[in-house]
């Protein structure tokens, strides 16, 4: 695998490879005076980030340094980019200096794709429009894996934006491929008119979402859509779709809670379900543990697309 631009069409043997390669990298990562082999020393990885991201980026950074690579991180706003420079060209630019990877971020679907065809250094794509953010997906899926052992006939809900969001796609396409059963749930306007071709379940509302549900991943409400005809308000929202307790107290439903962040507190998940990482409670929140699983997860990436 010389890229990782998406999920979609990626065989159920190399997303498992990634996965258990990241089994060895969180026991390191986790485990004091611990660390990987310097398998990158002399490598030059550019953090290409056209849009802003926290953890995402450090993770990336964190990552490829364990490995020894030397990072070097670039922003549009303080590139050529805001001088009318294209984006082939700041690539180019870029490759000539000799930089061995690229991880990217782009406001535009089907960027890192695109880029992959113009260069033969190693793409992976950190979120491209809303298409695909394969390595959240990854680590997404990793951490419910940890969880429940196995994905095999796992039922997940998907809660939120659908339509805007890479982060359910890339989830979709890798929960499907490795034999979880997937729903979503949102308000009709914030589902894709083509959901059905997605292989995935409609959930018509949230209490049945949460008793179909072994775990539930809330995406982050895009507040601009509240005012771009997709949704009356906010309030409106987290009163038919916003993750509460009492929700949850009313099924008697335990739950595994996912979130990729960043959260809006009170919007789309109430501030104590996605603080509880430990009962008493109907929900375990696995917000924090994607974070440090997002570290394992991209380095295991970098290792298997760059070490020959």
């Amino acid at each position: 695998m010389k890229h990782l631009t998406g999920l979609q069409g990626l065989p159920a043997d190399t997303i498992t490879a990634i996965l258990d390669r990241a089994v060895t990298h969180k026991q390191l990562l986790t485990s004091e005076g611990s660390s990987p082999e310097p398998v990158l020393k002399g490598k030059r990885i550019a953090l290409a980030f056209f849009e802003n991201s926290t953890r995402t980026r450090f993770s990336f950074d964190i990552a490829a340094r364990n490995l020894g690579a030397t990072t070097l991180n670039f922003t549009a706003s303080s590139s050529s980019i805001s001088k009318g420079e294209s984006i082939i060209d700041t690539i180019r630019n870029l490759e000539a200096m000799q930089i061995d990877a690229f991880v990217i971020r782009h406001p535009a679907s089907g960027s890192a794709a695109m880029i992959s065809g113009i260069t033969d250094r190693n793409i992976i794509n950190a979120g491209d429009g809303a298409h695909e953010h394969p390595t959240q997906g990854l680590l997404d899926i990793y951490t419910l894996r940890d969880c429940f052992g196995s994905l095999e006939g796992l039922k997940v809900m998907i809660l939120g934006d659908i339509l805007h969001s890479r982060v359910a796609r890339s989830n979709i396409f890798g929960l499907t491929t490795l034999g979880a059963d997937v729903g979503v749930c949102a308000p009709a306007t914030l589902l894709p008119c083509d959901v059905e071709g997605l292989g995935v379940k409609v959930l018509p509302s949230l209490n049945d979402g949460l008793r179909w549900a072994d775990a539930a991943i809330v995406l982050r409400l895009q507040l601009e859509r509240a005012t771009g005809g997709y949704l009356p308000s906010t309030q409106d929202y987290s009163f038919s779709f916003g993750l509460t307790d009492e929700r949850l107290e009313k099924i008697k439903k335990h739950l595994l809670v996912l979130h990729p962040g960043p959260i809006n507190r009170e919007i789309e998940i109430a501030g104590n379900v996605a603080d509880r990482i430990q009962p008493p409670g109907y929900s375990k929140s696995m917000l924090l543990e994607q974070v440090t699983n997002g570290v394992a997860v991209r380095t295991a990436i970098l290792e298997m697309l760059m070490v020959p």
